[in-house]
């Protein structure tokens, strides 16, 4: 018999969980009375596994869906509707290094003839796991594994799963689907065709520095505030920064690969995602989509020099492929150059290598894209079909610079655009682009054209810097007097959110930046039905176009309260006053069904 059950029931050594089973975010899988693999607590421990010998010839099913039922042997197990199911395989073959040396997948075939590929990856021993998520909330998937080697462990497996809806769609990928970015669009769009703005903070050092708890507190800050996604370097980027391996000391953090220091990605560590997996499942809790950047390309973590940048194109895609493989059926984002030189050629076939690879093994056309050091060109890969997004930066120095979003957003082919790096709230000062200034970046990149949605940061924790007195981070970029948990509660972090919660339910798919239907102001259009106009003092302003529809709300952008509603007269031209002459205020003209 095979069933599932909660951490507290294992056959496990000291294990130390927490005895809720509604606070379980994975079970593992018993059968016959022995345990079939590690079991992930909510406070972070990792269950003893048993050997190998027990796993020979196995294979398992794992929901990671809340509490478990038992489940028998010959039943077909549910799949619920964008919820991870995962398949465990025990490999019959030994093999020198698991991670470069084997390649093996599963397709799923829904009884309607769409078909999902999901790659194999390696998790510690002789076990392999696969990932999946229905698109489906109804019918039946049959899945076949194949291995390029021929382990008769991992190639050959058959079984069916059930859809089924999802009895808990508490975030908006619950109730509405992976994200993506259609061919030619600008926005991102989930998969049932509702389109999202995107609000993403940056904890970039969050994967190995990063506690459980420590996670759920940010996690649920952020989401309060109207936060959906979080940029993550996925391992620690410096190839000669040092210190012991522990997430609650001193200059301290864990380790991906072992092998990194010398520039290489081939010696990885399972324990170190199995980690990940927990801090990643709490983020998607919260309704936060992981942003994964593979090997930043940049200043990195404490400037001891950046692996991504002599990382072999290889290594590189073989990563990104894991990354796939693992994550790829939750919330993701594929960020795969991260504030690099745009124009190094060894980086430029890198990235495309690596390109090429997430679009052949994410079924799931989640977003893939690259983010861009201060002044950089901007164009490289525009005309690549893999990449969906390109992302600018413009700098810490606390400056306002929506027109490099608005040169990146006339280059061709189309991509969507948005600022992935603004100044810092604190960096290197106190009040640097602190408070308000937040607020009014994120509508000035906005109109520019960033449509994509908005990105914010605040210095000591996007290093995830433990306390303000912690060592070995340079004092131009961290913020005085605070450590993470201080810069949590920077005031500039309510405002990024607040623009994604007025435009919420709006239909901001298409909207474009648009100069002709006001005198001298900026605004976002959909030909009569959505015009959006960002205030930055208030005052008065003239319609000058039909496209613009009628009837309109004014919103304090600061608190994102209703202050004012109209309508405008049907005719050519019409003069509107947001009724404050010192204060920011959005228009949010929309289109009413009669």
């Amino acid at each position: 018999m095979m069933r599932f059950v909660p951490c507290s029931n294992l056959s496990m050594r000291e294990p130390t969980c927490v005895r809720d089973v509604d606070s379980w975010r994975f079970a593992t899988v018993v059968s016959g009375g022995v345990t079939k693999g590690s079991a992930f607590c909510r406070d972070g421990s990792v269950g003893q596994r048993m050997p190998a010998s027990f796993f020979l010839g196995c294979l398992i099913v794992v929901l990671w869906f809340g509490p478990t039922q038992p489940v028998r042997a010959d039943d077909v197990a549910d799949a619920p509707q964008w919820s991870e199911v995962e398949l465990e395989f025990t490999a019959e073959q030994d093999y020198a290094n698991p991670y470069t040396d084997v390649e093996a997948s599963v397709e799923f075939t829904h009884e309607s003839g769409e078909t999902i590929r999901r790659p194999m990856f390696w998790d510690g021993g002789s076990t392999f796991r696969v990932r999946f998520a229905s698109t489906r909330d109804r019918g039946r998937w049959t899945w076949e594994s194949s291995a390029a080697n021929d382990d008769g462990g991992l190639g050959g497996k058959t079984g069916t799963l059930r859809s089924v809806p999802s009895p808990d769609a508490l975030t908006i990928f619950g109730k509405h689907g992976l994200w993506r970015i259609p061919s030619g669009g600008r926005n991102l769009v989930h998969a049932d065709g509702t389109p999202r703005l995107m609000c993403a903070d940056t904890a970039w050092a969050l994967p190995w520095r990063a506690t459980p708890q420590q996670v759920e507190t940010y996690a649920a800050d952020r989401a309060a505030k109207g936060f959906n996604a979080v940029l993550l370097m996925t391992v620690q980027p410096d190839m000669r920064t040092t210190g012991p391996r522990s997430r609650t000391e001193d200059g301290g953090f864990d380790v991906g690969f072992e092998d990194l220091p010398q520039g290489s990605l081939r010696e990885l560590n399972p324990d170190y995602f199995r980690a990940f997996d927990q801090l990643v499942q709490i983020l998607v809790g919260h309704g936060i989509a992981p942003v994964y950047q593979p090997v930043f390309h940049g200043y990195g973590w404490k400037g001891g020099g950046a692996a991504g940048n002599v990382i072999s194109s290889e290594d590189y895609a073989r990563y990104c492929r894991y990354l796939v493989a693992r994550y790829g059926a939750r919330p993701a984002m594929w960020l795969i150059g991260g504030d690099g030189p745009a124009t190094n050629p060894k980086v430029v076939e890198q990235l495309d290598r690596a390109g090429r690879d997430i679009e052949r093994w994410d079924a799931y056309g989640q977003p893939t894209g690259i983010h861009y050091s201060p002044h950089a060109l901007n164009r490289t890969h525009q005309d690549k079909d893999w990449l969906d997004f390109q992302w600018c930066q413009t700098g810490h120095n606390g400056e306002h610079v929506p027109e490099r979003v608005a040169d990146m957003w006339r280059n061709l082919p189309v991509k969507a655009v948005a600022n992935g790096e603004p100044t810092y709230e604190n960096i290197g000062r106190v009040g640097r682009a602190s408070g308000w200034w937040q607020g009014h970046e994120a509508w000035c990149n906005l109109t520019a054209g960033g449509t994509m949605g908005i990105v914010y940061g605040a210095a000591s924790l996007w290093q995830w810097r433990l306390d303000a007195d912690e060592p070995g981070h340079a004092d131009w970029c961290t913020a005085a007097g605070a450590g993470w948990r201080e810069a949590l509660d920077f005031e500039g972090s309510k405002y990024p959110g607040l623009v994604a919660k007025i435009l919420d339910g709006l239909p901001i798919e298409g909207m474009q930046p648009n100069w002709t239907c006001t005198y001298g102001r900026r605004g976002l259009l959909v030909p009569k039905e959505l015009f959006v106009l960002y205030l930055s003092k208030g005052g008065s302003t003239g319609i000058l176009s039909r496209d613009v529809p009628r009837s309109y709300r004014i919103f304090d952008p600061t608190n994102g309260q209703v202050v004012g509603e109209g309508r405008l007269p049907d005719r050519e031209t019409a003069n509107v006053n947001s009724g404050s002459d010192d204060q920011p205020r959005v228009f949010v003209f929309l289109a009413v069904a009669s």
